[in-house]
């Protein structure tokens, strides 16, 4: 069934979106008006479906990877599953939109069989089935979401579908270096060949997606689901934990470690340390957690006055900050100093909602303000604000009173 949205239009106490008289800059916020978290997410929501959607033809009701259309077809898998993540905020806020179109959508992307002879989600769609190459952590953040759409909606279906990811993930899993997952299932142990590695991003993220679904899967899974992500957890504080806690991208096929740090890994990470602690009682997995948040936020939030901000989150991929500051949600509970990290992340989106938009009303990449004139253009960079503002509307407990636009 094909998705149909919802007007474009906003109600009439939305914050109305209208660059004129001052370039692509809007006014500031007026501080005696309420913010509405929900109502800004909404207003994102509104713009990907007016900018991007597929309305017609093989690929209709997939999104395009960028505005204006470049060459592809439809998006990669990432940028959509992005979207969808979005999405489940809106629905879970309580709009009326057709959140489980998006999420069956996905079909379009599974592929029965690559490298392996296992199914999984590839990275492109000819508009009916998945093609190009099959991630592990591209999996893994479907499987995120398909145990998101059982949590909001009840139908089973979407248990049966995660499941499924299990068994890719299974495939990726070897003994080199000791264990854990590699990036691409066509990239196993190739030497110089620099996307052939075992990164943070497929192995937390996995370990994340298997410890969301222990929740919810059958009981005869439940013990080799946590095993599976005990192993994954260990296998990234042995081998890509920093002593500051926060964690190195990937290992690479030579050994070689690439210490570059990314948000969203050390995010994932602190997530997996609450979610083991909730489930085994173990001290030393909060304890991690902990770690790794303090060394995070003193890693990646830095002061930026030249931007006219106390402190700020980095400046490049604002979807990898959402699963961070997430990380800093889930343990809130657990340690207070959270709350602080979050507040910081509140106000760098409120700048981002008046400083970082294109005259059309979409986001920057960098939320500080400064456009760029290639990546600004991608539906990932929309997600990221959609995913924040309804991140940010759940956590202050809002909610839409009424579902009818």
């Amino acid at each position: 069934m094909a998705f149909v949205i919802s007007a474009i239009s906003c109600s009439n106490d939305v914050e109305e979106w209208d660059p004129s008289g001052g370039g692509n800059t809007p006014p500031p916020t007026d501080p005696s008006e309420e913010v509405v978290w929900h109502e800004r997410a909404k207003e994102v929501f509104d713009l990907i479906n007016q900018y991007y959607r597929i309305s017609s033809g093989t690929w209709a009701g997939l999104y395009n990877e960028s505005y204006p259309k470049g060459s592809e077809n439809s998006s990669y898998l990432w940028p959509y599953d992005g979207f969808v993540s979005g999405a489940a905020s809106i629905y879970e806020l309580g709009y009326d939109i057709d959140y489980t179109s998006l999420v069956d959508r996905f079909s379009s992307y599974w592929r029965t069989s690559g490298a392996v002879g296992v199914g999984g989600y590839g990275s492109t769609t000819d508009g009916t089935n998945g093609s190009g190459d099959r991630f592990f952590d591209d999996n893994s953040i479907v499987g995120l979401d398909l145990v998101e759409a059982y949590r909001l909606t009840g139908d089973e279906k979407y248990i049966t579908q995660a499941g499924q990811i299990v068994q890719f993930l299974l495939s990726g899993e070897d003994d080199t270096f000791g264990g854990g997952l590699w990036w691409n299932e066509s990239k196993k142990n190739i030497q110089g060949d620099t996307d052939s590695n075992k990164p943070a991003c497929a192995n937390s993220f996995a370990t994340l997606f298997l410890l969301e679904y222990y929740d919810i899967c059958p009981d005869a899974e439940k013990s080799e689901v946590l095993a599976f992500a005990k192993r994954l957890y260990s296998w990234l504080v042995t081998n890509l934990r920093d002593t500051d806690g926060c964690y190195w991208n990937d290992r690479q096929a030579s050994g070689d470690i690439r210490t570059v740090k990314y948000t969203y890994n050390t995010g994932a990470m602190i997530s997996n340390g609450v979610r083991l602690f909730r489930i085994t009682a173990d001290q030393s997995y909060l304890d991690d957690a902990i770690a790794s948040a303090q060394g995070s936020y003193n890693y990646f939030v830095k002061p930026n006055p030249g931007a006219g901000l106390a402190l700020a989150y980095p400046s490049n991929d604002p979807w990898f900050t959402t699963k961070l500051v997430k990380s800093y949600i889930d343990i809130e509970p657990y340690y207070k100093a959270a709350s602080a990290y979050i507040d910081t992340f509140v106000d760098f989106a409120e700048h981002a909602w008046n400083n970082a938009r294109q005259g059309n009303g979409l986001f920057y990449e960098d939320w500080t303000g400064t456009p760029e004139a290639d990546r600004d253009k991608q539906l990932l960079m929309q997600d990221a604000a959609l995913e924040s503002f309804g991140m940010i509307a759940l956590y202050k407990g809002e909610k839409v009173e009424d579902k009818t636009e």
